[in-house]
């Protein structure tokens, strides 16, 4: 069952955008992390979304992490952690389930002194394990622990959050 659409999804990017300049105009730059794969083509939507609404420096790095199991392999980060010091950092990712991912990617952040670490997702569950919290959330969802969700989003042109 489908629960986004491509258009619904750009409107939830142009709002999450604009809920991340409201919480940091104040800023000279943000840094967007995104998670792997969906996770990074979500930051880099909300980049584009960003650098069009602000003057602000948008920056855009990765954490690569193995959600299945997050300490089988090191949790990486495509930034240089000094550079990380004093800035604002949202981990973005487009699905929070358990939120064990979102809880491991932070963990590349602890080597600096950030001036902010948020987080931002595209679908939000409410199955947490993990003491996370989401401040940037383009839907929230009451799911079972059997459903699935299905993020599909970026080049392929068939836009869409669906419910399996």
């Amino acid at each position: 069952m489908q629960i986004l659409t491509q258009h619904q999804i750009e409107q939830k990017i142009k709002r999450l955008a604009i809920q991340i300049l409201e919480q940091n105009y104040k800023e000279k730059e943000i840094i967007l992390a995104g998670i792997n794969n969906n996770g990074m083509v979500f930051a880099k939507l909300l980049v584009d979304q960003l650098q069009q609404l602000t003057e602000i420096t948008i920056s855009l790095t990765q954490i690569r992490i193995n959600p299945a199991n997050p300490l089988a392999d090191e949790i990486t980060i495509g930034i240089e952690p000094a550079k990380l010091k004093n800035k604002v950092v949202i981990v973005v990712d487009d699905v929070a389930n358990t939120g064990r991912t979102l809880f491991f990617a932070t963990k590349p952040l602890f080597s600096t002194i950030c001036k902010k670490i948020e987080m931002a997702v595209l679908v939000e569950r409410h199955h947490k394990s993990y003491p996370v919290m989401v401040e940037y959330v383009g839907i929230s969802l009451n799911t079972t622990l059997k459903e699935d969700i299905n993020v599909q989003i970026g080049e392929s042109g068939d836009w869409g959050v669906f419910l399996d």
